[in-house]
């Protein structure tokens, strides 16, 4: 299982329940590595999506403590050993957990890559990603290479879990 991102220079990931720099590159990034695969998300943050629904074109499982949430066009699960049991047989390079902050805070330690889009801005943020700088068991597998859209500084990085846990 991996998990995409974008954070900016704080690791903060958005303010009010929505993203603070949006790059339409980053956009295009998380359609094709995600595209025909399986995403997890809370359903907050599904809730910020285009008309609140699922993803098309991937498999959709939404993580809520609400046991009698229905969603059409997504499964929903309450614990991580209802995820667990739901992505079994999926590749776990096809599998990508897309936030929000308190299901990468759950999941972080089951990932084994990070693709993060780095962005050179520092916008006022409530919600934030754990540095994986400062993670023992995290290191950055691929700087990537710097880019710039509307003179915002960004770079589309890899970091690799030394330890992931097993799912």
């Amino acid at each position: 299982m991996d998990l995409i991102v974008a954070v900016d220079s704080n690791w903060g990931i958005g303010k009010g329940g929505t993203q603070t720099v949006v790059l339409p590159e980053d956009r295009r990034r998380f359609r094709e590595l995600t595209n025909g695969g399986t995403v997890i998300v809370g359903h907050r943050t599904l809730l910020d999506f285009p008309g609140g629904k699922p993803l098309p074109g991937r498999r959709n499982i939404v993580m809520s403590r609400n046991k009698d949430l229905k969603i059409e066009g997504a499964a929903v699960v309450a614990s991580t050993d209802e995820l667990f049991r739901e992505i079994a047989g999926t590749a776990p390079d096809k599998v990508f957990v897309i936030g929000g902050d308190k299901i990468f805070r759950l999941l972080l330690p089951y990932c084994t890559r990070a693709f993060i889009t780095k962005i050179k801005a520092a916008p006022e943020s409530d919600t934030f990603f754990p540095n994986l700088d400062a993670l023992q068991n995290w290191t950055l597998e691929d700087a990537g290479s710097p880019k710039a859209y509307d003179g915002i500084e960004y770079a589309f990085q890899v970091y690799r879990n030394n330890a992931p846990l097993g799912v």
